[in-house]
């Protein structure tokens, strides 16, 4: 893959984010390891891609998700804990979102577990060109922690942690299940990822976020119970989100509790 894939993600005036954005699009290591991952997802496991277009869906989704919280009063863990800014937790979110799955490089199973050594390297060429030690060291350990705990059996403790294992579940559109469907593999699973039409992130009544998801048919709510449902679950966003099905030809949506 070459380098200079856009992200496209808005800054909104964070120099921070776009500096590390610029970075993240142009390092030859991670871009290439986005590409490792594919071919061992895509190419050997006939799975759904978990390189640059998953990421892209995941950060911008990771960011809209902690734009409408923080607009909602809701604190971030960076600034809580140790005093930093909305814009370092931003940049924690970011690179927690494009770093998570660089185990698939490596191997499936339990692949955020390889993710932390590669993510760390990375980390370690970029922080120290923007932060001191004392502050590259509590942004690895927070963008570690995220990268870590976005995947079962393993629970985030900050609010940036769970706002990306959201994210990560939120790709889930359909196309995103094509690979499995197309190469014959017709499950429950890539049979109901495949009746998802769209998924917005909308602000909420009862709650600050609604997830709504329009589906063609009703075996979709089997992925948005087994994906979205048990990763919100103890995510620690439970409390700021409701999902909202819409099913082709049905008047109501059906809400899903998860709390």
């Amino acid at each position: 893959m070459e380098t200079g894939f856009q992200l496209n993600i808005p800054t909104k005036e964070n120099k921070k984010l776009e500096k590390t954005i610029k970075f993240i699009e142009n390092d030859v290591e991670v871009t290439t390891l986005w590409r490792c991952s594919n071919v061992m997802s895509m190419e050997r496991q006939n799975l759904n891609d978990h390189g640059p277009v998953h990421i892209k869906i995941v950060a911008n989704r990771a960011m809209k998700l902690f734009r409408m919280l923080t607009k909602n009063g809701v604190e971030s863990s960076i600034v809580k804990n140790y005093g930093m800014t909305s814009e370092d937790a931003e940049v924690v979110i970011f690179l927690g979102s494009v770093l998570h799955d660089l185990g698939l490089a490596i191997v499936r199973d339990r692949h955020e577990i390889f993710s932390v050594p590669l993510a760390r390297d990375l980390l370690k060429r970029f922080l120290p060109t923007m932060y001191n030690i004392e502050e590259s060291t509590i942004m690895t350990s927070e963008i570690l922690h995220a990268v870590l705990t976005h995947h079962e059996p393993s629970y985030p403790q900050t609010l940036e942690a769970g706002i990306i294992k959201v994210a990560d579940a939120l790709d889930m559109e359909k196309g995103r299940a094509r690979i499995p469907y197309e190469e014959g593999r017709l499950n429950i699973h890539s049979i109901s990822a495949f009746a998802i039409e769209k998924v917005d992130i909308l602000d909420g009544d009862e709650k600050p976020i609604t997830i709504a998801i329009k589906m063609d048919n009703p075996a979709g709510v089997f992925q948005v119970d087994n994906l979205l449902v048990e990763k919100t679950r103890g995510s620690g966003l439970e409390k700021y989100l409701q999902v909202k099905v819409y099913i082709r030809e049905r008047d109501d949506p059906i809400t899903l509790n998860l709390e």
